[in-house]
């Protein structure tokens, strides 16, 4: 509304005065900061307008719930609560990144990034979150990386961010304990790491 009302006006002005160019470039300046101005005011949107965009957004998992399934703990549990899962085949999970984490003082002090293994390893947690609850698996057995084939980070991924991860099993070999999984994560809608394979063996 502020944005039409100062078109108007503006428009209005240049009509009753000379060539444009008499207008001083103070004039001009000032209309057109007030203008951007206004309009960045209609776009603010407050914090319950913001808060409602994940109102869609169900929890399958909670923290406590993951706890019962990994054996992970403080501070290397990486997946905060799951929002989508298929018993067996796939989910996906969220990984808050916050300031306070501890590699956070090291990697890097003046300029925080969440250390790209880091980001592979929350990947895998949230596949165990899957695996741990297939047949011939039960939860809170320790799984082992294997193997991890064809990573490529795309952006850093820093504190503030929200990683919303996505696995899916692509092999499970009951007999021999042996997984193998493919994982993604996205930050703001924005690709920020990819997997290609995992593989993970059951701890005998």
């Amino acid at each position: 509304m502020k944005l039409a009302i100062i078109t108007t006006l503006f428009s209005a002005a240049t009509a009753f005065v000379a060539p444009s160019s008499q207008i001083s470039r103070t004039q001009t300046t000032f209309l057109h900061e007030a203008a951007e101005e206004a309009e960045t005011e209609s776009t603010y949107q407050g914090s319950a307008a913001i808060s409602a965009l994940t109102s869609g957004v169900k929890t399958v998992f909670s923290s406590e719930e993951i706890s019962k399934i990994l054996p992970h703990r403080y501070p290397f549990l990486l997946v905060d609560k799951v929002i989508e899962y298929e018993a067996g085949k796939r989910a996906v999970g969220i990984k808050s990144v916050t300031a306070n984490e501890p590699q956070f003082t090291g990697h890097f002090p003046d300029r925080p990034i969440m250390p790209g293994v880091l980001q592979v390893e929350a990947l895998a947690q949230l596949a165990g979150i899957v695996c741990l609850q297939m047949e011939g698996a039960a939860p809170g057995s320790v799984f082992f990386f294997a193997g991890v084939d064809g990573v490529k980070w795309k952006k850093p991924v820093v504190p503030g961010d929200t990683l919303v991860m996505e696995v899916e099993i692509i092999k499970w070999r009951a007999k021999m304990g042996i997984a193998k999984a493919t994982g993604r994560a996205y930050v703001d809608g924005k690709l920020a790491v990819e997997v290609q394979g995992m593989t993970f063996a059951l701890a005998k």
